[in-house]
């Protein structure tokens, strides 16, 4: 858990580490079970319960859906914007930079730590993808999966649809361009593109 997890969803989090293996394993950033894990899909059915809420409130009572947003994700900085619907595994695994916005359909799988820097715009359909399901045919029946981090500097703009794969990183002020899925690092002040994701040509300072 990082230092900006906190309120109702972290103290939970911190309650069924105490119990659960597959969610010490989760933090630990080891291999996980989430199909045989209580610990792991309560915390994320809570979280999509209160997607759920988020999304069909939004225009109706944005104050209150921007407290629940705030909730489920104590690691958000000051002056988010966000547009539903949004899905979430983890709110406790996901920080989020001062001043980001979150177009529609902001999307992350898994529990897998995801860090989201400051001033980002993230483009409407993007996908955070942290699980990768063991290729072993045993593990993989067994349900063994490793999330894996993906980060986000800041100033990035990630353009509608962007796909990120486990475990990469786009580097501070780069732009990546619609529909790219971005499976290897992006380095930073970039403008990258393409499936799979790369550079294209470095930003003019």
């Amino acid at each position: 858990m990082t230092q900006r997890e906190g309120g109702l969803a972290g103290e939970r989090m911190a309650a069924l580490l105490a119990t659960d293996e597959d969610l010490q394993r989760l933090v630990a950033g080891d291999w996980i079970r989430y199909r045989t894990s209580p610990a792991l899909q309560e915390l994320s059915w809570a979280a999509h319960s209160t997607c759920a809420r988020i999304n069909r409130i939004f225009y109706d009572d944005p104050a209150e859906a921007r407290r629940l947003f705030r909730e489920l994700v104590p690691g958000a900085g000051e002056g988010i914007d966000f547009r539903p619907p949004i899905s979430i595994d983890y709110g406790t695994r996901l920080v989020i930079g001062d001043r980001t916005f979150l177009n529609a359909d902001f999307l992350v799988i898994g529990g897998g730590q995801v860090t989201i820097g400051a001033d980002c715009l993230i483009g409407p359909r993007c996908g955070i993808y942290t699980p990768n399901h063991a290729q072993d045919i045993t593990r993989r029946l067994d349900g063994w999966e490793l999330p894996e981090p993906v980060v986000i500097g800041d100033n990035v703009w990630l353009g509608g649809s962007v796909t990120l794969t486990p475990g990469v990183t786009v580097g501070d002020n780069s732009i990546v361009g619609a529909g790219s899925v971005v499976t290897k690092d992006i380095p930073s002040g970039v403008v990258a593109v393409g499936n799979p994701c790369r550079p294209l040509r470095p930003i003019d300072a």
